[in-house]
């Protein structure tokens, strides 16, 4: 893990200790609830899990139906799931209800899947939301997902990116303005930051991919600083 990654400027390593330490609080004062249907007992109970595996041991590459092309200038794309039923209510609720819980099992979800179909990679890089946008939520989902995935699969973890500008969500755009609009929307973290991937294959981890624009742009950032080749996996992909 990369001791110098941060998610809103606070610490991969101190965003694990928070988390730890918060999910234990808060399993005492609430059990947890399943993310997907709502039983009490799991975050993600045994009946929604196959949900999130759907594409565990599926070959690489993407399926009839979507489209095919990886865009550039990512190497490799890959997702655990389709957004929909109880994968897209977990992440749904890790996004926008706090529950910050179902993260560790989305991050081993998209471990399980890469183990499975990735080509390679050095180093993992969540794709960040804005500061503001981590200031009112309190935490940076894709971060925690990617903290969670990094030990799974015996690589280090670094918050390299930050996005330069607030940009509108993409699901109110439609496919032709989602690459305007973050065009030159991401850059690295700060200067120290560019010895975490310059030389190094990156992998990008994100919640949910749609047309793939946001990751094309944090991948020409990367690629920017040094990066030598870039790849993405997400939790889920929406048609």
């Amino acid at each position: 893990m990369s001791a110098s990654g941060h998610a809103g400027g606070v610490s991969i390593a101190t965003l694990r200790v928070c988390r730890r330490l918060g999910a234990r609080l808060l399993d005492l004062a609430l059990p947890p609830a399943c993310a997907g249907c709502g039983a009490e007992g799991a975050v993600l109970c045994e009946a929604c899990r196959p949900a999130l595996d759907a594409r565990r041991a599926t070959p690489a590459g993407v399926p009839l139906g979507l489209p095919s092309d990886v865009p550039a200038p990512l190497l490799q794309l890959e997702w655990c799931a389709p957004f929909s039923g109880p994968v897209r209510r977990a992440l749904h609720a890790l996004k926008y209800a706090g529950e910050c819980r179902v993260a560790p099992v989305l991050g081993e979800a998209v471990a399980a899947r890469w183990r499975v179909a990735g080509a390679g990679g050095e180093v993992l890089v969540p794709v960040p939301v804005h500061e503001e946008r981590a200031r009112q939520r309190g935490y940076d989902q894709a971060a925690l997902i990617a903290a969670a995935a990094g030990p799974a699969l015996g690589l280090p973890v670094a918050s390299a990116l930050a996005r330069r500008r607030a940009t509108v969500a993409q699901y109110h755009l439609d496919r032709a303005q989602r690459a305007g609009n973050v065009h030159d929307a991401f850059g690295l973290r700060d200067a120290t930051e560019a010895r975490a991937v310059r030389g190094r294959w990156v992998v990008l981890v994100d919640d949910i991919v749609t047309t793939g624009a946001t990751l094309a742009a944090c991948g020409a950032a990367l690629l920017a600083a040094g990066a030598e080749d870039v790849s993405a996996v997400t939790v889920a992909r929406e048609r």
